[in-house]
């Protein structure tokens, strides 16, 4: 028996017993190797006679050929072996129930805007955004409001700037001066958006939610703006009816000034919007003051108009019973569960606004 058949006998052998893939390797290694039998086989072929050469060189292929194929054979067997023993660990039972599919909610605040901007859209206004980082001018000075008003205060305002340049805008007012400053009147705009205070309790938060409006032509008088409002509330609050009064106030950027109150009446302990003896404050509104028209560079003299304000977050408590302002920003799933809306239930008067 040659030495290469006794090298092939022996190592076909061990390969037909049950071998682990690191036994297979070092099999491997120890004929194919650097100096492994058959790499040393090869080294031979220099020195043995031309006459024996040929024949040599072609058994020791062929073993070599025969040996590696074994080996290969084996690794793929053993490979095989492991991934169905991995399928067969990780095998799905089709006969389990599936899985829960969690659909998302719309938010409150979320679905009160989209109402409110589906309403005013129907009377012909448009929405108008601006920046939650305004400038002192657009926050305060353009709206006529004075250097020595509280509103003004580092304990009410959000000041990033020492030289109190920059803020936080303590409400969406200053995108109507921005909407005015790039345009030419007439304007009729909504701007809803995040507003900045320094306040927090129950019916409070540093961050709410605001919308403003402003309607600026020729002849326009307060009894556009009763007109509006009356239109607003009603649909907003889906009722037929609404009580309405405005009572006198004092805002910088409106003269004269009012806040409105609606009627209400407590049923089965819930409040119910539109009739009733008691009297809830909503809104606060009034006629654009000349000197925020001067400062945006409209005349005065021809052009007039109001302007409102409205606590989203306020809106959403009363029309849909949240009783705590709070709650719209913890996150908890179960409350948005609870309180939220459909994805696809996109508020329009014409299907209803909310659902």
């Amino acid at each position: 028996m040659s030495d290469l058949k006794k090298i092939k006998d022996d190592f076909l052998l061990k390969l037909e017993k049950k071998l682990s893939l690191s036994e297979i390797n070092e099999i491997k290694t120890n004929l194919f190797g650097k100096n492994g039998l058959i790499s040393s086989q090869f080294k031979k072929i220099g020195s043995i006679s031309e006459s024996e050469k040929k024949k040599f060189a072609s058994e020791l292929n062929l073993i070599k050929d025969e040996l590696q194929n074994q080996i290969n054979s084996k690794i793929n067997e053993i490979q095989s072996e492991e991934i169905n023993k991995k399928l067969k660990k990780e095998k799905v039972d089709i006969t389990l129930p599936e899985r829960t599919f969690v659909q998302g909610k719309i938010h409150p605040v979320s679905q009160t805007i989209d109402e409110i901007s589906s309403i005013f859209s129907e009377i012909g206004f448009s929405v108008e955004e601006g920046p939650d980082v305004e400038n002192e001018y657009n926050n305060f000075t353009a709206l006529n409001t004075p250097d020595n008003h509280p509103a003004r205060d580092m304990h009410d305002t959000f000041y990033l700037d020492e030289k109190k340049e920059k803020l936080l805008r303590t409400h969406t007012s200053p995108v109507q001066i921005r909407t005015m400053l790039k345009n030419k009147p007439p304007f009729k705009i909504i701007a809803p958006g995040r507003t900045y205070r320094s306040d927090s309790d129950q019916t409070h938060s540093p961050m709410f939610h605001q919308v403003e409006g402003l309607h600026i032509d020729k002849n326009i008088n307060m009894g556009h703006l009763k007109g509006c409002l009356n239109y607003f509330i009603k649909e907003f609050f889906e009722v037929k009816k609404i009580k309405m009064r405005f009572r006198p106030s004092h805002f910088p950027f409106t003269e004269p000034s009012a806040e409105v109150d609606i009627g209400y009446e407590i049923k089965d302990g819930k409040i119910v919007i539109g009739e009733g003896d008691k009297w809830l404050e909503i809104l606060g509104c009034g006629m654009v003051h000349p000197k925020v028209l001067k400062n945006v560079k409209v005349d005065s003299t021809k052009y007039q108009g109001y302007a409102f304000g409205i606590g989203i977050d306020r809106l959403a408590m009363l029309k849909y019973g949240i009783n705590d302002l709070r709650a719209f920003f913890d996150c908890d799933y179960r409350w948005l569960n609870h309180f939220g809306f459909d994805p696809l239930d996109v508020p329009t008067n014409y299907r209803g606004l909310s659902r």
